[in-house]
């Protein structure tokens, strides 16, 4: 991945607010053999409202599938649904990706309720 090529680059507060950002709990992991960069496909539960939703994220530097199941993790949940190999990817699961440490993910620091916002 290329360096942040972002750093200067501004938005309004208004249209920060409109990136829906959730908690979730993963249900379900296992590895997807049609990606071509390893990747787990996830089925993650968002509470109430959203439900369960799929997603296909390349975590498997630092997490196996079963590290991954029970864990929460933070989601960009209101980006259309789209098809990344061969999985209908509802969200996009938040991450670091650092050069030392492989990809690290975004997750709450205690437990909180599935479908909680990022404030």
């Amino acid at each position: 991945m290329a360096e942040n090529t972002l750093t200067n680059a501004q938005i309004d507060f208004e249209d920060f607010l409109t990136v829906d950002i959730r908690v979730g709990t993963v249900l379900f992991a296992k590895l997807n053999p049609k990606a071509r960069v390893p990747a787990y496909e996830m089925d993650i539960d968002f509470g109430v409202v959203l439900g369960h939703k799929k997603s296909s994220a390349q975590l498997t530097e630092n997490y196996s599938a079963d590290d991954l199941i029970g864990k929460q993790i933070c989601a960009v949940v209101n980006f259309p649904p789209r098809r990344v190999a061969g999985v209908k990817s509802e969200v996009l699961v938040l991450a670091i990706v650092c050069k030392d440490n492989g990809t690290v993910l975004i997750e709450p620091n205690m437990p909180v309720t599935n479908g909680e916002r990022l404030a």
